[in-house]
C-alpha cells in the first residue's frame, strides 16, 4: 500500500550494549566485586535510553498529560451551566428550614 510507518523501529543491537550507560556499567562493576554478574542486563538498557526520558519527564508526562483538555472541557461546561441556566442547586423547601 506504500505507506510508511510513523515510526522507526531502532535495531535490535543498539540496545545489546551497556557501554555508554554510567548506571549499568556502576551495577555491573559493584556486582562484579561481589562475584557475581547479571546476564540479564541487557534487557534494562531501553530505560536508560535519551528517547525515553528522565523519571521526572516521565512523571510529569504521567500526571498531566490530560490537563489542557481536562481544563477546556471544565471551562465549557462551566460555561454552558452559566449559559443555559442550568446546575439544579435551587433550594428546597426543607433546606430552608435551617
Amino acid at each position: 500500500m506504500g505507506c510508511d510507518p510513523p515510526y522507526v523501529v531502532p535495531k535490535y543491537d543498539k540496545f545489546c550494549s551497556i557501554k555508554g550507560i554510567a548506571q549499568l556499567e556502576e551495577l555491573e562493576k559493584a556486582l562484579a566485586k561481589k562475584g557475581l554478574k547479571d546476564p540479564w542486563i541487557r534487557n534494562e538498557i531501553w530505560r536508560y535510553q535519551p528517547g525515553f526520558g528522565t523519571k521526572m519527564q516521565k512523571v510529569w508526562y504521567l500526571f498531566f498529560r490530560g490537563l489542557p483538555a481536562g481544563l477546556a472541557l471544565t471551562i465549557a461546561t462551566v460555561a454552558l451551566e452559566k449559559t443555559l441556566g442550568g446546575g439544579g442547586h435551587e433550594e428546597h423547601e426543607d433546606h430552608k428550614k435551617h
